[in-house]
């Protein structure tokens, strides 16, 4: 059985609730990714997403510089732990629509779990590929 500690990423980067957006958008574009935790020390607060940063601030003409990712962020953070099994971690990304997850042991975060870090595993190809095209499920708009 493979668990998430097997596939994750443990050096990763966070953002503190007082960062201006302008460093979280700084973090997204270094390590190439949508999405950055947001961190008290090592407990996970939030996330911050780049969707979060488009629709309430510049959307909005805000400056980036001068919004705190505590103003923008999600506090409702879907996480699981180093040893939750792979399936459930493909699982869990597909049922809340997330891309990358959250590992957290003992109230402190440890790594992220990326929908690209599943599909990297064979044999849970199919899994991932599930989860992620109903991630990427395009939403239906009225023009």
């Amino acid at each position: 059985m493979k668990t998430v500690k097997d596939v994750m990423t443990s050096n990763i980067r966070v953002c503190a609730p007082h960062d201006s957006l302008t460093t979280a958008a700084q973090i997204m574009r270094d390590v190439d990714c949508g999405s950055v935790p947001v961190c008290e020390g090592k407990k996970v607060v939030g996330v911050i997403t780049d969707r979060d940063i488009v629709i309430n601030v510049i959307a909005d003409g805000k400056d980036a510089n001068q919004v705190h990712c505590h103003d923008c962020m999600t506090t409702d953070v879907v996480t699981c732990s180093s040893t939750t099994d792979v399936h459930e971690a493909a699982r869990l990304m597909a049922q809340h629509q997330i891309r990358r997850i959250p590992v957290v042991d003992n109230g402190e975060l440890v790594g992220i779990c990326a929908i690209g870090d599943l599909a990297k595993e064979n044999i849970y190809v199919n899994e991932a590929g599930a989860a992620l095209s109903e991630i990427s499920e395009p939403d239906h708009y009225s023009h």
